[in-house]
């Protein structure tokens, strides 16, 4: 039987990280780096990775590289398995972080119902849920080759949960339509997908509550009455799940949706 800390270990694997230069995308990679796996900063923000895939590197001893894809855009898709190729020669982890959130600014985004818009509607489906689709789809030969690949989602609570509006009355601050369905569609998505690409690869979702981006009150203390551990989510609450997910202290685990909200769910 293996130790907790060889099963911990992610030396020899590489993971790619979507949304890699951003907030949960980072802490992720830093987590996975410190567990001993090569990484891929995957973003559309090139000097924000290649900055941070620099700091991976010098902090944690491991390989580190950047890729500047837009995951809207089907041809730097299909270039995505190449270029993994190219820089790592395997790809054991992929973690689809990268999304249009509630705070992102775009018309007719997060604003009543009647004024969301039809098109800001399909870039927020085709970035959020196809791309999930799409890079599953084109990194699974080097996904399925060494027996490792673990894929991972990262969608929401309000992917299973209906928003409670009240929490952002008066705030400037909403819950989009698009957003919760296609955080609900990765949820799906995430169990088709364990199921058909097993034994190979395994695939699981990471939901996470509300993550603290120096929120105000009303919102905030609104936020925190209702979860029972009485606080917003920060960056390192999502490296330990992770971690898990990604190696082989999950390696019975597939089609899961792994709820990481501060009980908020729960009640």
């Amino acid at each position: 039987m293996k130790t907790v800390q060889q099963l911990m270990s992610l030396k020899g694997r590489v993971a790619m990280i979507t949304g890699g230069a951003g907030h949960l995308g980072y802490a992720m990679a830093e987590g996975l780096a410190q567990a001993g796996a090569s990484v891929i900063l995957l973003d559309v923000d090139e000097a924000a990775a290649q900055r941070k895939a620099k700091e991976l590197a010098r902090k944690y001893k491991v390989k580190a590289v950047a890729l500047a894809a837009d995951l809207a855009d089907p041809i730097a898709l299909a270039a995505i398995p190449r270029f993994i190729q190219k820089k790592m020669k395997r790809l054991d982890i992929l973690i689809n972080c990268a999304a249009l959130v509630g705070t992102s600014h775009l018309k007719g985004w997060a604003v009543p119902f009647g004024q969301q818009d039809i098109g800001t509607w399909r870039q927020a489906v085709e970035v959020n849920l196809t791309s999930v689709f799409a890079l599953a789809q084109k990194c699974h030969p080097l996904l399925k080759k060494h027996g490792t690949g673990s894929v991972i989602n990262i969608a929401s609570i309000y992917g299973f949960l209906g928003p409670d509006m009240s929490l952002y009355k008066g705030t400037g601050l909403g819950n989009p339509a698009a957003y919760a369905a296609s955080k609900g569609g990765i949820i799906q998505l995430t169990r088709w997908l364990a199921t058909s690409l097993a034994p190979q690869v395994r695939v699981n979702t990471i939901s996470m509550g509300g993550v603290f981006r120096n929120h105000k009150n009303p919102f905030l203390s609104r936020y925190v009455a209702k979860t029972p551990l009485h606080r917003m989510a920060v960056e390192e609450d999502i490296m330990g799940a992770a971690v898990y997910l990604a190696g082989d202290l999950s390696k019975y685990v597939t089609g899961h949706n792994l709820i990481v909200d501060g009980g908020l769910s729960a009640w």
